[in-house]
């Protein structure tokens, strides 16, 4: 089960698939993490909006995340080109944005997993 502490509403600027990592595109405006190098603020919670349409972000806690990749427990998460979560592995000398880490384990793209919420930077 999640433990979302804090959500956060947003406008979508694009259709934002349910269990995504988000970054901000505009004031009050979200969009797809696309990048481990994004600065991603949050999750997209169990609804999935169009264009314009509100969507809430988990931007603390225990989130539900859609994988990308394997991932081992624990982990550091970061976005992959999708928005899916992906192990941070940051090259020598090169930032990734951290989404958090994650609380259990995922074998294979499309897992949904939980991941504790929790920004940071992890430099290779």
């Amino acid at each position: 089960m999640s433990n979302a502490l804090l959500f956060k509403n947003y406008t979508a600027a694009m259709a934002i698939p349910a269990y995504r990592i988000c970054k901000f595109s505009a004031l009050d405006t979200v969009t797809l993490g696309t990048a481990a190098t994004d600065s991603l603020i949050g999750v997209n919670a169990d609804v999935a909006p169009a264009i314009g349409e509100r969507c809430d972000l988990v931007r603390q806690g225990i989130a539900f995340i859609e994988a990308g990749a394997a991932i081992a427990q624990g982990a550091p998460v970061t976005s992959d080109a999708t928005g899916r979560a992906v192990t941070a592995a940051p090259g020598a000398g090169v930032n990734n944005r951290l989404i958090g880490f994650a609380d259990e384990a995922a074998s294979a793209a499309g897992d949904v997993i939980r991941v504790l919420v929790e920004l940071g930077v992890m430099q290779g």
